[in-house]
């Protein structure tokens, strides 16, 4: 690849044209095939961040690439006034993979969750009661924020929506005490990721569905991040024997175009009229074609079980580090959504470490390392990305200081999903 003239200008243009949101790292992303991405100076990057769990089949994959190009000579929108084939196809195939009944498409996580929350009040009129987890991470949008249990992204936009509970993530007990007869729903995700790659206990999402079913609320599953494959099953979920009446996801939905669903069953899925939501763009024929050709992909026969596969494989890798490697409190995770608890707050200096052999990760919190590459990783790249964890782990701990903490580290950039 040519060095693109633009090279080494994107931080002091964007500085200044872009709203400070994100603490971005000093890397120029250019091209990107399979899970590698490219930078401006040509140098190849094996990517386990994959734009936070989204770009789920890599880069240039033939399917997308065919999907654009199918789609692209048709119809790019379509109001929802009318129908379109691909949103129908879509949604028909998504009811079938997750066992709901209808579905409602946006264009990110958040925007799905504010639809599960109003959807919730629909059809739990008068119970203005919501239960999440701490630690939880649902989106940035008020709703969405007023169930991220974290006062590090709640603080400064306080006053959210009153009436949200807050309960230990795995404590059947206290979440039995936060439910009422005005709770109208329960909302959590099956792996917390922004809140350190912390997976719900075994059993813990069956005791929510019959909690939820003693006082009569909805649960709420947010497979934004979880959903589209990246455990091993399609959804989370499907791992237990769990229903629940509302899921959320995004990330992977389209491979790596925005697109966010609500589904729903049983009466939740009665409880809108025309009218109650809408989304200008949700559900357009380009973006649900590719999301189409991307679920197609997934659900074909054998995917998935290369995804637990590899997901295994990495797992295997990780525990061989955190044997070998002091300062790796634990493995967490399932399939290929995987985290590396540390023994101090130090996830973004070795984000730095990897960066510098040419692998790319994300902190999910300040002491756990977030690892969610595409699902079509190799098994020979997860190897690969195992060498330089184990270096950068190596490094790490030569560097540690008195207080086990090095100097200098920098503050780790928002890796949190990105949701409008």
């Amino acid at each position: 690849m040519s060095r693109p003239a633009w090279a080494g200008t994107l931080a002091s243009r964007g500085e200044r044209v872009l709203l400070p949101t994100y603490a971005r790292y000093p890397l120029e992303i250019a091209a990107g095939r399979g899970a590698r991405l490219v930078d401006s100076g040509g140098r190849a990057y094996l990517d386990l961040v994959a734009g936070v769990a989204v770009n789920v089949l890599g880069y240039g994959h033939p399917v997308v690439a065919r999907a654009l190009e199918e789609a692209a000579g048709g119809l790019l929108h379509a109001s929802n006034l009318y129908w379109t084939e691909p949103m129908v196809r879509l949604a028909e195939r998504l009811t079938s993979a997750s066992g709901m009944e209808k579905a409602f498409f946006c264009n990110s996580g958040a925007e799905a969750v504010e639809a599960a929350l109003k959807l919730a009040r629909r059809a739990r009129p008068g119970r203005p009661g919501l239960v999440c987890f701490t630690d939880s991470f649902h989106g940035r949008t008020l709703g969405a924020l007023s169930v991220t249990a974290q006062s590090r992204y709640q603080d400064p936009f306080q006053p959210l929506l009153p009436g949200v509970v807050a309960s230990p993530l795995g404590d059947t007990r206290r979440v039995a005490a936060a439910l009422t007869e005005q709770t109208a729903a329960v909302i959590v995700e099956p792996i917390q990721g922004e809140g350190g790659m912390r997976p719900a206990p075994p059993g813990f999402l069956p005791d929510l569905r019959r909690l939820c079913d003693d006082v009569g609320a909805l649960l709420i599953l947010d497979e934004v991040q979880t959903g589209i494959g990246r455990t091993g099953a399609f959804f989370a979920y499907q791992h237990e024997e769990v229903r629940p009446d509302l899921v959320v996801a995004a990330k992977g939905l389209a491979g790596g175009l925005p697109m966010g669903v609500l589904l729903a069953r049983g009466e939740a899925a009665a409880a809108f009229t025309p009218g109650d939501h809408g989304c200008t763009f949700g559900g357009g024929p380009l973006v649900a074609h590719v999301a189409d050709a991307v679920v197609r992909t997934v659900l074909a026969p054998g995917f998935l079980d290369e995804v637990r596969r590899k997901g295994e494989h990495l797992r295997r890798r990780l525990e061989e580090l955190a044997d070998r490697h002091p300062v790796v409190v634990e493995t967490r995770g399932r399939g290929l959504m995987q985290g590396l608890a540390l023994a101090a707050p130090r996830a973004a200096e070795l984000v730095t470490r990897l960066r510098d052999r040419g692998v790319l990760a994300a902190p999910a919190g300040a002491s756990v390392l977030r690892l969610v590459p595409p699902l079509v990783i190799e098994e020979a790249e997860i190897d690969a990305a195992a060498a330089a964890l184990d270096a950068a782990l190596g490094g790490l701990e030569a560097a540690k200081g008195a207080d086990g903490c090095a100097a200098g580290a920098a503050p780790p950039p928002s890796a949190a999903e990105a949701r409008p």
